[in-house]
């Protein structure tokens, strides 16, 4: 075995991963080589377990009608090693016998959702195997990418979810999340298992293991930490993994993976003190509950998707209860439909075994068909902002103030210094011409101290800072070393509309960040210096101003509203950008500026280095804050299946803003709170999360395994698919379903040809009650729902005949919605889109 797979195995048996190479030589393998994700005609476990739960529960009459109470079996063999290890056989002796003696690399079995490897072979070894009888399909492995202090008070669970279920020391108590990320720092006070005296036991239901390394010895995990392990198999192979920067253990070298671990279940009360500023307390959504992380993501290249089906794979093994997916694929999957990826039908197999699975939607926005997520059995959370702010000013000596942003002091008692620019305080030996981007103050050893010294340093803020060549810290030590007040940031014209995130400065600081206000601060500069008349060399710098400071929150009414980049429906169903009758995100979650855990090692935002906590943007955040509520839910609720829990956040989401307005959606990048308007399902699924309303939600509607086959194998041409990576055969299904029959909490009809009647159930898991329904139609749309009134006892259902009738031609979308309104107080709402409408059938005479 050559020296590069040797380095290959040695990372591989760290991971407890089984692999497979007949090398006879040293030489690489051809480079046309790549890795495949193979998937075999047998049923995974799950299948079976999750049969053997549904008939040993004897699931029939009125029990089968409650099929949202499935309790969860008792490690039903789901963890013994000889069946592992029987698969991994069975996959080594297929490979041996397909390939006969070649050179290949077996990097992972996957035993438990899907029955197939992973393995690194040439384009004539996939045909060979693509030939055999026992194989089912060959994927080309692709790549995917990553996508608080307030947020527990803005979502209102301290008076709320909170005490229903015994206040924050008990939230989440006995549910595990899983996190499919970049690792985790468990070195962090988030994830300490003593803020509590009470018992904290592993739940019994949990079979995970920590992985120990030299970054992360023996004693990293904990009772909050119960599993930890790092996959990156397919990255190795394809040389892109760099060990002193991805760390070959499930440590954090990112501090994407720390910061949504924390945001879902971090310990409650963790001191915030960033730049050696205090900025509240964090806690997790569910602070009581578990953690297990499952690393295949990394710094230096993101990951791959057989990495990350690996993660999955062990974290259902494992037995979690919840997985969390802050990450998305870089292109959408090519085939018959968008659903049909090795990570969503991993997923499809999670459902299956009981766990809810959590997506971000993607930071692709505003475009519409932008979403990244896209199989209706996983829940997509799109971001938000809420209703905490962080804002700077400037006020010059002219009286002026202007805005900017910056997680800075003021200048001491509002006293006013001398501004002075970058470009004018040069040595006598640096020029423009030695370094073009001087100006953006990186180099402390290009300036003349003398001249700064006391005062207030310009820098300006150009692109760079965006791509990360240059830094905001890097210009701030700048400033300190030329014993600098502070620092003020004015924006390059160049950069034109881009929304700034705060960033925190150890000094008074500043960056403003609009353009138009930079152009009218460098005029009151420039007409402040005053210069000799003979050879226009400056003699006084005359230009003056006070910094207020930005490290005090603000709050603001008009929140939340949907961010620009969030990605937006309708759900693409396939390349061709067909619309799915699925509606997508399904709702939205805080995901900007949001405060939580950062690994003491984390690079992906360097003007966070080196501290304990960072703030951060992105359907990523989104995504574990519902990750945590669903903990609450399942806590509550624990034989929910995981289309309850969906139902449950979905019916109960907030429609309005604080103010009682509707929520805004801003509409494009540059300028984005100039850019909004009402937001659409498209953009905000049911609406905005409602935490303390998912505990009480009345009616549920529910869908299980079996619809979700028979919507995939309605699909056209999807029978082969199917099979290839579930081992079931369509035939099974006696009859299949459209998109818009799934039993959702939406409707989305992408073409309405005159009429069409949707069906629904709804199931009674609270106390005995009488709704009334009201709705209100989508423009063009005309609209019946029978019955208008029913009673309903718990435990019962009733289906809702929906009737849909095309009143005008129109391809451009339209949005209505149904309530339920109970006389007990709950209130269910069904959000409606349709795109296309056709009032008759048209014929073209040639």
């Amino acid at each position: 075995m050559g020296r590069i797979y040797g380095v290959h195995l040695v990372v591989l048996l760290v991971l407890g991963m089984v692999v497979s190479s007949w090398c006879q030589d040293d030489d690489d393998y051809d480079n046309d080589s790549a890795v495949y994700i193979v998937t075999l005609k047998q049923a995974p476990v799950a299948h079976y377990l999750a049969d053997l739960r549904k008939n040993s529960l004897g699931l029939n009459g009125d029990t089968e009608r409650l099929s949202i109470h499935k309790p969860r079996s008792k490690n039903i063999s789901r963890t013994d090693p000889k069946y592992a290890s029987y698969i991994a056989r069975v996959h080594d002796s297929l490979l041996r016998r397909a390939l006969k003696g070649e050179k290949y690399l077996k990097l992972y079995s996957y035993h438990y959702l899907i029955n197939g490897f992973a393995v690194l072979v040439t384009p004539d070894q996939v045909n060979k195997l693509s030939r055999r009888r026992e194989v089912t399909n060959v994927v080309l492995d692709f790549s995917v990418r990553t996508a608080t202090t307030h947020t527990p008070q803005f979502l209102g669970l301290p008076q709320g979810a909170w005490v229903q279920g015994g206040g924050f020391k008990s939230a989440g108590e006995g549910v595990v999340i899983g996190f499919i990320d970049t690792g985790i720092d468990p070195t962090h006070s988030s994830f300490a298992d003593n803020s509590s005296k009470n018992p904290y036991p592993v739940p019994a239901h949990f079979s995970g293991v920590c992985e120990v390394t030299r970054d992360f010895p023996s004693g990293s995990c904990n009772r909050k930490l119960i599993a930890a392990r790092h996959f990156a198999a397919s990255a190795i192979t394809r040389g892109v993994f760099n060990i002193s920067q991805d760390y070959a253990s499930p440590f954090d070298g990112d501090g994407h993976g720390t910061h949504t671990a924390s945001i879902a279940a971090g310990n409650h009360g963790i001191p915030v003190v960033v730049a050696g500023h205090h900025f509240g307390h964090a806690s997790g959504m569910a602070p009581r509950s578990h953690i297990a992380v499952y690393k295949a993501l990394y710094k230096s290249f993101g990951g791959f998707a057989a990495d990350v089906v690996a993660a999955i794979d062990q974290a259902a093994q494992d037995g979690v209860d919840i997985i969390s997916l802050s990450i998305t694929p870089n292109r959408r999957p090519p085939g018959v439909a968008t659903f049909f990826n090795p990570i969503d039908m991993a997923t499809l197999s999670a459902v299956k075994v009981g766990i809810f699975v959590v997506q971000a939607a993607g930071n692709t926005g505003p475009s519409p068909k932008s979403m990244s997520s896209f199989s209706p059995w996983i829940f997509t959370v799109g971001s938000a902002s809420h209703d905490r702010t962080y804002s700077n000013s400037i006020t010059l000596g002219n009286n002026v103030t202007i805005p900017g942003v910056g997680l800075a002091p003021g200048t001491h008692n509002d006293t006013m210094y001398t501004l002075i620019s970058a470009m004018h305080a040069l040595n006598n030996d640096t020029t423009v011409t030695d370094d073009m981007y001087v100006s953006e103050c990186q180099d402390s050893s290009n300036f003349n101290q003398d001249l700064v010294r006391g005062n207030l340093l310009i820098c300006s803020y150009s692109i760079r800072f965006v791509l990360g060549m240059s830094t905001i810290q890097q210009a701030i030590q700048t400033a300190q070393n030329l014993s600098a007040v502070g620092v003020v940031f004015y924006m390059d014209a160049f950069v034109i509309g881009y929304q700034l995130n705060p960033t925190p400065m150890k000094i008074p600081g500043i960056i403003i960040s609009s353009p138009e206000d930079s152009k009218a601060f460098i005029q009151y500069y420039n007409r402040s210096v005053e210069r000799d008349i003979m050879t226009k060399k400056i003699i006084k710098f005359g230009a003056v101003a006070a910094i207020c400071g930005g490290t005090k929150a603000n709050y603001s009414s008009t929140s939340p509203k949907i961010m620009y980049y969030s990605a937006r429906g309708p759900d693409p169903e396939d390349n061709s950008l067909d619309i799915a009758d699925i509606m997508k995100p399904n709702l939205v979650a805080p995901g900007n500026s949001i405060w939580a855990a950062w690994s003491s090692m984390g690079t992906d935002s360097v003007e966070f280095q080196g501290e304990s906590f960072a703030m951060m943007s992105g359907t990523s955040m989104a995504a574990p804050h519902v990750a945590g509520l669903a903990a609450l839910v399942k806590q509550k609720f624990p034989n929910f299946s995981p289309s309850a829990v969906a139902s449950a956040l979905s019916t109960t989401a907030s429609l309005y803003d604080k103010s009682g307005g509707s929520i805004m959606a801003q509409r494009a990048y540059a300028f984005p709170d100039q850019n909004q308007s009402p937001a659409t399902p498209f953009d905000m699924g049911s609406g905005f999360v409602n935490a303390t309303g998912a505990l009480n939600p009345g009616l549920i509607f529910d869908s299980s395994y079996d619809n979700y086959m028979s919507f995939l194998c309605g699909i056209n041409g999807s029978a082969p698919v199917v099979l290839n990576y579930t081992g079931q055969s369509c035939w099974v299904y006696n009859s299949t379903i459209n998109a818009g029959d799934l039993n959702l909490p939406s409707i989305t009809i992408a073409n309405l040809n005159q009429s069409r009647t949707v069906l629904r159930t709804v199931i009674n898991v609270a106390g005995n009650e009488t709704y009334s329904i009201g709705w209100s139609a989508p423009f063009g749309v005309s609209l019946k729902v029978s019955p208008s009134h029913f009673y309903i006892a718990r435990g019962e259902t009733q289906v809702l005949s929906v009737f849909f009738n095309a009143t005008s031609n129109s391809t451009a979308a339209s949005y209505g919605r149904i309530g339920l309104f109970g006389n007990q107080g709950h209130v269910v709402n069904i959000p409606l889109s349709v795109i296309v409408k056709i009032t008759y059938n048209t014929t073209i005479n040639s």
